[in-house]
């Protein structure tokens, strides 16, 4: 064996490797980049399995550009393609805009009900009814105050045909109980291919509430699973179980931001954030426990053990990915654009990680991982690919960005 550059370093038989060889392999191969997160964590805590957390770093081949495409807007959360590709974005405090495909103003929205506008509160996200070109039903989430508190509320309307305000609004579900507090609502909306939502709901972070996401008649700390009149969708995982809400899909999640379908699996992804470390990547099923506050990968923000500090028990689910320390994943979608090497992974908004996070998945794992545009120092509130294949992102500092090809 010689290690003289450009020698060969092994031969056996007709099998002959240069020292050029290996390192274009070790390019090539996701498995000897190392981990993006360099980072101590928090905790001393061990995943239940190899690639669960820091897996191998990948790095992008394709030459693309991030360019900022609207500056002015204000702190947005929600973001939707139009059918004719244009954006459809929610602002926290209680605004709704559409914006032309180039990144353009194009229209104001008014109409809505009073929004809840503190904390983590406000206009949350949007989507449209797949029928939306013939019906014009808009649907969005939102803090609502209430006499014992705030909530998350879910409403829809019709989308006046001069774009310009919304008609015969009807709230058609509330994430109860209501709690005084201003963190941790959620929330994302996403339509199933029946014609229903899944809605992620917080658990509104309370140490004294935080174990409603345990509890089956709470609707927080849930994925809810509601038709477009607001109803339970019959069949659920708990219909008819005494002491539950028929509505609720999946439990144990503490702040789900994060909801999008792999088109490839058909199945439901769900991301959210930890307290200290612990943020998780997971894949919904029916009637399943994902373990919150039971169960987590964080610690308390005071250093402390989150209640037992346990990470794993019989009859919760393991994550699928976590973080630690906390990256605090915002949005996220599959890339169905095309840049060929990024179709179907799955691209996370870090808000304090301040990267997009791409992750490569193979068979439901994780097996690579990259941080985009982190020298933008941005906190991504939520991705999408836009109709002309590049992956588009809301920034809280107001930016809607095209990440695209060069």
């Amino acid at each position: 064996m010689l290690f003289a550059k450009n020698k060969v370093l092994l031969t056996m038989g007709l099998f002959a490797l240069t020292y050029a060889d290996v390192k274009a392999n070790a390019i090539n191969r996701d498995t000897v980049l190392a981990p993006v997160e360099t980072q101590n964590p928090n905790s001393t805590y061990k995943p239940a399995f190899k690639g669960q957390t820091r897996i191998g770093g990948v790095k992008t081949k394709t030459a693309y550009t991030a360019t900022v495409i609207n500056s002015n807007l204000k702190n947005p959360w929600g973001i939707h393609i139009l059918p004719d590709g244009r954006f459809l974005i929610t602002e926290k405090a209680g605004a709704m805009r559409i914006l032309k495909a180039n990144g353009d103003f194009d229209k104001q929205i008014t109409g809505f009900p009073a929004v809840l506008f503190r904390g983590q509160g406000g206009m949350l996200d949007v989507t449209i009814d797949p029928a939306f070109a013939s019906n014009r039903m808009v649907y969005w989430a939102y803090a609502e105050e209430a006499t014992d508190g705030s909530l998350l509320a879910i409403a829809k309307a019709k989308l006046s045909a001069d774009e310009t305000k919304l008609e015969n609004v009807q709230v058609i579900y509330r994430a109860k109980p209501a709690y005084k507090g201003n963190l941790q609502y959620g929330a994302r909306i996403v339509f199933d291919k029946q014609g229903n939502l899944f809605i992620s709901t917080g658990e509104r972070s309370g140490a004294d509430i935080r174990m409603k996401a345990q509890d089956l008649s709470a609707g927080i700390g849930k994925i809810i699973h509601i038709t477009k009149a607001g109803k339970a969708v019959a069949g659920g995982p708990f219909a008819g179980k005494a002491n539950a809400l028929p509505e609720v899909y999946a439990y144990g999640f503490r702040n789900p931001d994060g909801l999008a379908w792999n088109s490839q699996t058909g199945e439901l992804w769900e991301a959210e954030f930890g307290p200290r470390g612990g943020d998780e990547v997971n894949i919904i099923k029916a009637g399943k426990n994902y373990g919150w506050p039971v169960i987590t990968y964080g610690i308390e923000y005071s250093g402390e053990k989150v209640g037992d500090g346990i990470q794993q028990k019989e009859g919760m689910v393991q994550p699928v990915y976590y973080w630690d320390p906390t990256i605090s994943p915002g949005g996220i979608t599959f890339y169905t654009g095309n840049i060929a090497e990024w179709k179907n992974n799955l691209m996370v908004g870090g808000l304090s990680g301040a990267h997009i996070a791409r992750l490569v998945i193979k068979n439901n794992k994780v097996v690579g991982e990259e941080r985009l545009l982190r020298d933008k120092n941005e906190r991504w509130r939520a991705l999408v690919t836009g109709k002309d294949g590049a992956l588009y992102g809301i920034t809280d500092s107001g930016k809607l960005y095209r990440i695209g090809k060069k």
